[in-house]
């Protein structure tokens, strides 16, 4: 990087190939308007659903106050591709004019932006980019992957069973190994995108047929009944933790309309009401999950707290929500990182480790 520039030219990417397209854009809406444009210099690249990247200067949303409405803007864009030969550049695909871009900010939730696909293509290119690599991302995208580790590493998760479209699976038989109350989810997909709540056969299968439009592959959990408790990690080689919250949900579960569109659907209770003992508790099995995972930059852990006090670990999530009612950036003002400053640290970040990189060989001969 030239250090006599006075701006950091960052590449803020979102939207994406995913379900969870339009919680990208409120994200990214947010992530923007709070960096300091003294700072840096911001390209937006706004993936469309069909994964082509636009280059947007201004007004890149449509709708962007309506979290139903919101969408992106790809009329008045220049098409762009990044250059895979380790120049840090993105490439015009209509006038092959290049622009050099220091550090890209990824805010795509789900597949194909949130599982390595995206953080592979950035590393290909040779530029730096916030958030976990691309092993950290792909574990911690499929759900299976990330529970065996759980299990591997000792952390307490709920019970679960594992499921192909090619599987026949009997209601009876799971509900008796995991219990009368049943959640199922497609393994790869966040921002609870296809999961759904069942207690009787009928239900169970009509949430199979729904978890199997956005996986190959879904998980079937126990219900955990306790707290929702989530705390935000920041770090890479010694990450820190966040106080913990408290997400109070107001429908039947934590949904996606609860957590991105009805600003009722929950209450988030920050810092949660608990014990020191099991503040630090949270924090270290945090930490610990962040490291099982081999995750960087950040995360935001997901855990069920029990009456009798047992900590368990519902999952962990690379690109959390950076919208106005997201956890994970209430979580580090709370704990005395404004909104501005966390940004700055997760750049910061990115750019710590894509030095480090650099320094590893990559010829024998």
């Amino acid at each position: 990087m030239d250090k006599k520039r006075k701006k950091i030219r960052v590449a803020v990417i979102f939207g994406g190939k995913s379900a969870e397209h339009e919680v990208s854009l409120q994200s990214a809406k947010n992530v923007i308007d709070a960096m300091d444009k003294n700072k840096y210099e911001i390209t937006m690249i706004g993936v469309d659903k069909s994964g082509r990247w636009h280059k947007n200067d201004s007004n890149f949303l449509l709708n962007a106050s309506n979290p139903k409405l919101i969408k992106l803007n790809s009329k008045d864009s220049t098409t762009v591709v990044p250059v895979t030969d380790n120049s840090s550049q993105l490439v015009a695909l209509n006038s092959g004019q290049t622009s050099t871009i220091d550090v890209a900010f990824p805010i795509l939730h789900g597949p194909y932006g949130e599982d390595g696909t995206v953080q592979g293509l950035l590393k290909l290119a040779g530029i730096p980019f916030v958030g976990a690599s691309v092993l950290g991302s792909a574990v911690g995208m499929d759900k299976d992957v990330m529970k065996r580790l759980f299990q591997e590493g000792k952390l307490r998760t709920p019970r679960f069973i594992v499921l192909q479209q090619t599987d026949s699976p009997n209601f009876y038989d799971i509900r008796k190994k995991l219990g009368k109350t049943l959640f199922v989810k497609p393994a790869n997909m966040g921002s609870s995108v296809g999961v759904s709540k069942v207690k009787g056969e009928s239900e169970f299968h009509v949430a199979l047929r729904k978890a199997f439009k956005f996986d190959t592959k879904l998980l079937v959990e126990e219900c955990i009944k306790g707290r929702e408790i989530e705390c935000a990690v920041l770090g890479n080689d010694k990450p820190i933790a966040s106080i913990p919250g408290e997400v109070l949900p107001m429908h039947d579960f934590y949904s996606y309309e609860a957590k991105y569109i009805d600003e009722n659907g929950a209450v988030l209770e920050i810092p949660a009401k608990l014990t020191r003992s099991k503040i630090k508790e949270v924090q270290a099995t945090a930490i610990k999950v962040f490291k099982t995972l081999c995750l960087e930059g950040m995360a935001r852990i997901d855990f069920f707290l029990t009456k009798d006090g047992k900590l368990y670990v519902n999952e962990a999530n690379t690109i959390p929500g950076f919208t106005r009612i997201s956890m994970y950036p209430k979580l580090w003002e709370a704990s005395g990182i404004p909104y501005p400053s966390l940004i700055d640290k997760l750049i910061s970040l990115a750019i710590e480790r894509f030095n480090k990189e650099s320094k590893l060989k990559t010829r024998y001969i």
